[in-house]
């Protein structure tokens, strides 16, 4: 197992952070990576332990707990601290198809299961992975591997984000000719348009949509199937159709006053400026401006957090993060027991800025919006709140107005766009999910397939490279009559 004596030895050591306030003035990635001798250190405190938690993904009182790609987590771990870095990259690539994106957006399942993290600080998992997958790169290790062998099937892929692209690249490697279709100018889904360049920069998706292009797969965009191209027109020129469209239904306020101006979702906020960046640095002015504002973002997720982050880069006057629920813990509850999915308060990058600038949490909890005002010209110049009791009642008395200009709403999202689905035929749940047996990924229509958010909801990027996989093993066997995937 390595060093059987590593994680009393050495102490857990992340990649390093620029500070909040150099980290602002650029939109760039700002952990830098740690050396290969100080990585083999991380790697050495790999317990190995009998049973790996870590790579388990299994569901522990409703949140899954461990990695749900069922990363070998122990075997690259020890192959790193021995400094095997290219057999490391070959054991990660077998569960992993872009382990370059979550190792820089995964929220770590498999360090929250880490056993060094039942009495101590956990392995750096992620980072170990992200390391052997830069090291990868770095050294020319991961290149074009083009199949010797098509066997004459070919399948759509609608929708390139992590599911599409998992799936296009599992069937492509088994010899199937994959054309992938995106109705954006930009191939890579939320990876490119949903996820700010500060935690995945556009040049690591663009690296890798390179690659498979160079190992065959077909890639077409600005093409929204459904609407541009006909849905007949892929079931009659394919073997099989996956749909991996994302969940991309945002969760709507419906309070008083929503229609005045200044009002966005925050994913429009956020692609707006990954745009403008990636077209001309943000001189062309296209995007969703926060300079100068009193922001008040709706939701205290992820993407609520992106959102804070990028109105700070903008230079925002004030932000403020509103969320209905309370606070959860600073550390785990009694009834939240390793390994369960820890269920307490974290500070992500985007608070940790706003702190620094601004000298506080932007976070206010237990709170909602009930009306937006506006000058009189329909113009947003405030929002009514109302804090909400731990039954999500309103709480009489608790009113208040605060200074807005810009709000963006990062409420979730509901499910998938319907076009895609009314123009297949598939059948959708309550929840606007595609509907497929439990397990499975064919829908109710002959040879079409779904994955991802489109079909499980909206959820994590590794999730989405999980579901692209099995639906991918799923359409092979469905082609060939087995599967090897």
């Amino acid at each position: 197992m390595g060093k059987p004596t590593g994680f009393l030895e050495y102490q857990r050591q992340g990649n390093p952070a620029e500070f909040p306030k150099e980290r602002i003035r650029h939109f760039r990635e700002f952990h830098p990576l740690l050396s290969r001798e100080e990585r083999r250190r991380q790697g050495a405190r790999c317990m190995e332990c009998g049973v790996p938690f870590c790579q388990s993904g299994a569901v522990l009182n409703g949140m899954v707990s461990g990695c749900p790609l069922h990363n070998l987590v122990p075997e690259w771990n020890d192959l790193v601290y021995t400094g095997n870095f290219a057999h490391a990259l070959e054991r990660l690539r077998k569960t992993n198809n872009f382990p370059e994106f979550t190792g820089r957006v995964c929220p770590a399942l498999c360090e929250a299961a880490c056993t060094c993290g039942l009495n101590g600080d956990p392995v750096t998992v992620k980072e170990n992975e992200l390391g052997i997958v830069e090291d990868g790169w770095e050294r020319g290790l991961v290149r074009p591997r083009v199949p010797k062998v098509r066997t004459g099937k070919r399948v759509a892929v609608v929708g390139s984000g992590p599911s599409g692209l998992a799936a296009a690249d599992q069937l492509n490697q088994r010899g199937h000719s994959i054309t992938v279709f995106e109705r954006e100018d930009r191939i890579g889904g939320l990876l490119m348009y949903g996820i700010p360049n500060m935690k995945l920069e556009k040049r690591i998706v663009q690296r890798r949509v390179d690659l498979m292009a160079a190992e065959g797969v077909e890639f077409v965009t600005g093409t929204d199937v459904g609407k541009d191209k006909k849905a007949g027109e892929l079931l009659e020129r394919y073997d099989a159709v996956i749909l991996c469209c994302g969940a991309s239904n945002p969760r709507d306020l419906n309070v008083i006053g929503r229609d005045v101006k200044g009002v966005y979702f925050a994913v429009d906020f956020l692609k707006s400026t990954t745009k403008s960046l990636l077209n001309s640095n943000l001189a062309d002015k296209s995007y969703v401006d926060a300079k100068g504002k009193n922001v008040v973002i709706i939701g205290g997720g992820d993407t609520g957090n992106d959102c804070v982050g990028t109105s700070i880069r903008h230079g925002c006057k004030s932000v403020i993060q509103l969320e209905m629920m309370p606070k959860a813990p600073d550390r785990r509850a009694e009834n939240n027991p390793w390994p369960e999915w820890p269920r307490i308060c974290k500070t992500d990058y985007g608070q940790e800025e706003a702190i620094a600038v601004f000298g506080k949490d932007p976070r206010i909890y237990q709170t909602t919006v009930t009306e937006l005002l506006s000058d009189g010209k329909g113009n947003l110049t405030g929002v009514k709140t109302v804090k909400l009791g731990t039954d999500l009642k309103p709480v009489t008395g608790s009113e208040e107005e605060l200074p807005c200009d810009l709000l963006l709403i990062a409420a979730g999202f509901l499910g998938c766009q319907s076009y895609v689905a009314e123009a297949f035929g598939v059948e959708l749940t309550p929840r606007t999910v595609v509907r497929t047996e439990a397990g499975k990924y064919a829908t109710s229509v002959p040879k079409v397939f779904t994955a991802g958010d489109m079909h499980r909801g909206q959820s994590l990027v590794v999730w989405a490279i999980q579901e692209g996989r099995s639906a991918a093993r799923e359409v092979d066997e469905y082609l060939m009559g087995y599967t090897n995937l």
